[in-house]
């Protein structure tokens, strides 16, 4: 079966762009033969898979037509939303927040249930591959809600975990030792708030990025709280961190259980947790898969061969 789709100059234009990519992800997730000269879209192959092809299509010429700038990774959340019987507008339109005219939003039916899960529920885990956007998110929503009044401080943790160097032989206080740990989570709140406003906010201490072993002792009320790297955590410190979940407040827990740096014979906390906490009530698990990751398309790729070498190998982590 053969289709010819007539689309406008502006999805064209957008479907070119990028080296091709958005084109080269609908060869490489659609059985159907599509090619583009101008602004006419010939689909070829077996008449369901024109159909379904025809269908993406058509969800993409909507969204350009909507003001959304489509990508790569969009195809996939298409997919996705036509496959969960979902509409894609509802994914993408929910702006959690905006800065200096940049939109952070869900890009996947996944991030979109990871964002709703974090506003119904006072404890989300996101756990899934890097790439993911579990913490950017995550951080977003925690910005967002400080910005509303909902909470009146951010805290920012993840554990110190030696992964190659010892933090005793690095130069500098505790704190300058465990900044290479912390700096994603800085690099991430530079791209939501104006440097001035964040450095105001961690002086007054409205913002605080702190190492796991720091929450210790401590009740956090009236705060929302992000642990991120979760998988680095001992059942022990998971139990502790947890435990300090004060009124007002909101938690949640990132991490990837296929990124463990703890020795072999360590339990780790978020592999532990989903056994004891899996189906409490106001405690949502978002599990993230490898059609999640809006990164280069070449991340999904490799996410997916560790994934499957460790299924045929036997060698993932089960504790």
């Amino acid at each position: 079966m053969r289709e010819v789709v007539s689309v406008p100059n502006e999805v064209a234009a957008e479907l070119a762009g990028i080296g091709d990519g958005i084109l080269d992800a609908l060869r490489r997730r659609l059985s159907a033969t599509i090619r583009l000269r101008g602004n006419q879209l010939t689909i070829e192959g077996e008449e369901p898979d024109v159909a379904e092809a025809r269908a993406v299509v058509d969800e993409l010429v909507e969204l350009v037509g909507g003001g959304h700038r489509i990508e790569p990774a969009t195809v996939e959340a298409v997919l996705q939303a036509i496959g969960q019987a979902e509409d894609i507008r509802d994914v993408l339109d929910d702006v959690i927040w905006r800065h200096r005219g940049k939109r952070i939003s869900p890009k996947t039916v996944n991030q979109k249930r990871y964002v709703d899960a974090i506003r119904r529920c006072t404890v989300t885990f996101g756990i899934g591959p890097a790439g993911t956007g579990k913490t950017y998110l995550a951080m977003a929503h925690a910005v967002a809600a400080l910005q509303e009044r909902q909470v009146s401080r951010i805290i920012l943790t993840r554990p110190a975990v030696e992964a190659g160097e010892r933090l005793g032989f690095l130069p500098g206080t505790l704190l300058e030792k465990v900044d290479p740990y912390l700096r994603p989570l800085f690099d991430a709140l530079y791209d939501m708030l104006d440097a001035d406003k964040l450095t105001a906010y961690m002086e007054k201490g409205i913002v605080e990025v702190a190492p796991l072993a720091f929450m210790r002792g401590r009740t956090l009320n009236d705060s929302f709280i992000i642990l991120d790297e979760a998988q680095n955590t001992s059942p022990e410190q998971m139990q502790m961190f947890l435990t300090r979940l004060g009124f007002g407040s909101r938690m949640v827990v990132t991490g990837d259980v296929t990124q463990i740096d703890l020795p072999r014979e360590q339990a780790s906390g978020l592999i532990h947790v989903q056994d004891i906490l899996g189906t409490m009530d106001g405690i949502a698990f978002v599990r993230f898969g490898h059609e999640d990751v809006v990164r280069h398309q070449l991340v999904q790729r490799i996410v997916e061969a560790y994934r499957l070498h460790a299924e045929e190998t036997g060698t993932q982590r089960r504790r």
